[in-house]
């Protein structure tokens, strides 16, 4: 069976865009944090998995934030006998894969954990820059 997972971290978020164009016969779909794993329909989707299903998520961010939990979770589905695909990475784990893929996982994951890392800090920069714009015009 093919399923697809959505995160998204507010309800005002649209969830069609993760998924669009894709045929999936479920979806599970959760409003949280990506730091929180403890996340109901991930719990739920995990234990609605069998041996030769697919889970396919948008993009490895909308998955896990840190490469720990990234990396724990593929683990945990692959484990299952799922075969995991990130639709925006290009990329497919399933439990039997080589150490080209074990790296992939690792370094995109990490590029995933930095870019998360380096949101609050454009914010606050483009913070910074609204108000010297503002002082400048006035």
């Amino acid at each position: 069976m093919r399923v697809g997972y959505i995160r998204v971290s507010t309800v005002d978020q649209n969830t069609v865009r993760q998924l669009d164009g894709i045929q999936v016969e479920r979806t599970f779909t959760d409003t949280a944090s990506g730091e929180d794993t403890t996340r109901p329909k991930l719990d739920e989707m995990i234990a609605f998995f069998g041996d030769g299903d697919t889970v396919l998520v948008h993009s490895m961010d909308r998955f896990a934030r840190n490469l720990d939990d990234l990396r724990r979770l593929v683990r945990t589905l692959t484990g299952k006998g799922v075969r995991v695909e990130f639709v925006k990475e290009n990329l497919v784990f399933t439990g039997e894969d080589s150490p080209m893929a074990t790296l992939l996982l690792s370094v995109m994951g990490a590029f995933t954990e930095f870019e998360r890392a380096l949101i609050p800090e454009r914010q606050r920069g483009h913070r910074r820059g609204q108000t010297a714009w503002r002082l400048h015009r006035a």
